[in-house]
């Protein structure tokens, strides 16, 4: 049965409007819904309910500021039986979804702005935000269809409203639409846009003249210049604000400290802040934020306490200012302080604050003390979502960062951009291809913005994920490529030993006047290295060095040793350290000599390196492993037993072997000689029938690398059992004939697996794709992409 109907009764006269001030005063006054209620009641009780336009929308305003249910708002207006449009606009303006039917009749400007700006305030929650797009767009289209949509006030409204939604290509729909835009609809433009396209649309504004910019122009674009560390442009607007009178508006000026600041002129910041006489608390955190982000925390800490002692009580955006965490490593006891000052203010549940020290912990590696923090928000915003996610990937944890992704799904959390691309990384690092395709299906479904960041972490996950072909799709379809997108994609030919092509990428690159980075160089480097590229590997490292004058890098280095040893000239590689900078040889440069060592079995060389190694990164018990069986395989024992010895007595212990195959959604993950699957008879059946086929086929075990004190058949057993082999049996069996078989192994993959793949790829006519902790390799018909030289 439904809720009897509030009918409210005639107004009884009021001549002098008396009755209807006190009624307007003591709505103002009621600071709980239950007072309204009560006032309401006498009201109708009395008869002497004004029911007239101010007392009626007053009370539905007071109603909705105090929060009551939107159910009652409307119960409370459909009790009026003729609504005016003053009504009818307050409603609009308190509910935080679009109801198309309360626009009509009689619409005004104030009316679809009002609806906006309410939705725009909805839009700011976490949740529901997919239905707020749908309905920023229903809202649109009502606007056209009304006759609005060259109003600037419902476009201003309407832009920001977008803008909110991160939609800034509907933003800019709304705006060309509008065939004189004003200061304000320019504004609200201003502010929805990236840095670079603010500042393009500013020279516009400036250059078209029939709008004079405002102290709020110069504010949004100086803003846009910092967020793009664009000082040159920011030197142009100072100038531009001095010439128009605008420069010492103190939002102006707090503007220009923020600018200089994250360009790194921290003297033009302090001196326009010395130059302020009364330099409000937004000034002071402007400062405070510069000092941080440039690393001078010490300054950064002094100014705070600076502020503290001039009677400023420090806000929210205080303490994220001061928080250290753009250099958070040697200041661990200052952010210990930090945390238990906030505690103290009662900061922690602002959801700037917390997210800052999330953020900070998870850059100090404490991810129990992040993942405390994060838990105890009262309300996740989405920057302590993405701030957790990314904590996690960046840090190794990448089953935590998908989990975590999975939870904010399953609350039905709307991800943006770096919520994807933070978990993009993630199940990049894993090689879940099958997680990775879900995320992309979400990015579809939810209708995601795909700007150049998810388009580059989708390509950057397909390309680590084993479907290069893939990633060139969504690569050709790129509209605006940065210089990273271009890195991922050659870096992804690299990965896959497609070194021609990362090459033919990197020319086509030049051609299209993109600037390359260091990390361009390094890509295609390796790229070189795992393609056999000798020459094309000298020539780029010259380029690189010589004409864009960019010094090398330990990786850079590293990769040059490589592709050099890796090509047997061992003498060259040699040479060549001792012409690197001091700075650039460390523990990877003389592993690379050292793995090219035991591929070409000099031991004389190696002992060398590997001396090299024990000076530099003692713990590592790889460096002993490699030695160790290069020893053996040279038949030198008593040397073999030696170094085995020695990483015995430091304790050192290799990391043990995994692989990981994903068969439908489920993830598989087997050690050698691993017995532990449900399913570990079977396999341990099948690989031996399997192994029979191969030595048909012409295999023979490699067991060189192995333990030299066991015999012969024992060496071929333990090989046999390795932890790939395991897992292809596992996958086989799993699946149907035909299927593609993809595992991923933590270490690089071992000569006798890598042989034996090869064959088991030719006896049951499968493609097999490995990816190993060095590059992948594609198995097909006995023949490996690597062509043996990985």
């Amino acid at each position: 049965m439904p809720p009897p109907r509030l009918v409210l009764p005639t107004p009884a006269g009021d001549p002098g409007g008396a009755l209807r001030r006190s009624y307007l005063r003591l709505i103002a006054l009621s600071s709980t819904p239950h007072h309204l209620d009560q006032l309401l009641a006498v009201s109708l009780a009395s008869g002497h309910y004004a029911l007239d336009p101010a007392p009626a929308t007053a009370l539905l305003l007071r109603y909705a500021s105090l929060r009551a249910p939107h159910a009652h708002l409307l119960r409370l207006f459909r009790a009026f039986p003729r609504p005016d449009r003053f009504l009818r606009n307050a409603l609009l303006r308190s509910l935080p979804s679009l109801r198309p039917h309360l626009l009509f009749p009689c619409p005004d400007s104030f009316s679809f702005a009002f609806a906006a700006t309410s939705l725009s305030s909805s839009s700011c929650s976490s949740r529901g935000s997919g239905d707020a797009a749908s309905a920023a767009r229903a809202l649109h289209a009502l606007a056209v269809a009304a006759g609005y949509a060259e109003d600037t006030f419902v476009a201003s409204a309407l832009a920001k409203l977008y803008s909110k939604l991160s939609r800034g290509d509907d933003a800019r729909k709304v705006f060309d639409e509008v065939p004189a835009p004003d200061t304000i609809l320019w504004n609200t433009l201003l502010a929805g846009l990236s840095g670079s396209e603010a500042l393009e649309a500013f020279v516009r504004m400036v250059e078209a003249g029939r709008v004079q910019p405002d102290s709020t122009t110069l504010a949004s674009v100086l803003r846009a210049a910092a967020e793009v560390a664009n000082v040159a442009m920011g030197r142009c607007v100072h100038g531009y604000g001095v010439k128009c009178g605008l420069a010492e508006h103190e939002h102006v000026v707090t503007g220009l400290i923020s600018l200089y600041a994250k360009c790194g002129d921290m003297v033009c910041a302090r001196c326009l802040f010395d130059r302020m006489e009364d330099p409000d608390l937004v000034a002071y955190n402007a400062l405070i934020s510069g000092y941080s982000v440039n690393g001078m925390v010490e300054s950064s800490t002094e100014l705070f306490k600076k502020l503290a002692a001039s009677g400023w009580r420090p806000n929210p955006s205080t303490l994220v200012a001061v928080i250290p965490v753009y250099s958070p490593f040697g200041h661990e006891l200052l952010a210990r302080c930090l945390h238990g000052f906030v505690v103290k203010a009662r900061l922690d549940a602002d959801a700037l604050v917390s997210t800052a020290l999330t953020t900070l912990y998870c850059r100090l590696n404490d991810m129990e003390t992040a993942r405390s923090m994060f838990d105890a928000m009262p309300e996740k915003t989405m920057e302590s979502w993405n701030a957790m996610i990314s904590g996690y990937a960046q840090n190794g944890l990448t089953e935590m960062a998908v989990a975590l992704f999975q939870q904010m799904q399953a609350l039905n959390v709307q991800p943006n951009p770096i919520t994807i691309s933070s978990t993009l990384s993630a199940c990049a690092q894993l090689g879940a291809l099958s997680m990775g395709k879900w995320v992309h299906k979400i990015i579809a479904k939810e209708n995601l913005e795909l700007n150049v960041y998810v388009m580059t972490a989708l390509i950057d996950m397909y390309a680590k994920c084993g479907s290069i072909a893939e990633a060139r799709s969504i690569f050709d379809r790129m509209d605006n490529k940065n210089v990273v997108s271009w890195n991922a994609m050659i870096s992804g030919y690299g990965l896959h030993g497609q070194g021609a092509e990362a090459l033919k990428l990197y020319k086509a690159m030049l051609d299209a006047h993109i600037l390359p980075t260091s990390s361009t160089f390094l890509s295609v480097l390796y790229a070189c290295s795992h393609g056999g590229l000798v020459d094309e590997g000298r020539t780029v490292f010259h380029v690189m060095t010589n004409e864009y004058k960019i010094t090398p890098g330990v990786e850079h280095c590293t990769c040059m040793v490589d592709l050099l040893g890796r090509a047997g000239k061992l003498k060259e590689a040699f040479e060549l350290i001792s012409e690197f900078p001091k700075s650039a040889v460390g523990p990877g440069v003389w592993g690379a000599l050292l793995g090219a060592c035991m591929v070409h079995k000099d031991s004389d060389l190696a002992k060398l390196a590997s001396q090299k190694l024990f000076e530099l990164d003692p713990e590592n018990a790889g460096y002993y492993v490699l030695l160790s069986n290069l020893y053996t395989s040279k038949k030198r024992y008593s040397e073999a037993a030696v170094v085995r010895q020695e990483a015995k007595s430091r304790k050192l212990v290799k990391t043990p072997g995994c692989t990981l195959i994903e068969i439908g959604d489920k993830p598989h993950v087997f050690m050698a000689g691993d017995r532990v699957h449900p399913q570990a008879e079977a396999i341990y059946s099948y690989l031996e029938k399997l192994t029979a086929k191969m030595i048909e086929a012409g295999y023979q075990p490699v067991t060189e690398a192995a333990l030299y004190d066991v015999e012969e058949e024992e060496k071929e057993h333990m090989v046999k059992v390795h932890s790939e082999k395991l897992a292809i049996a596992f996958g086989l069996l799993s699946t149907e004939p035909g299927t593609e078989i993809r595992i991923i192994k933590n270490l690089r993959v071992c000569l006798d697996c890598h042989n034996a793949t090869k064959f088991i790829s030719k006896v049951t006519q499968r493609l097999i794709v490995v990816r190993d902790a060095s590059r992948f390799h594609h198995f097909r018909d006995g023949v490996c992409s690597c062509g043996d030289y990985w």
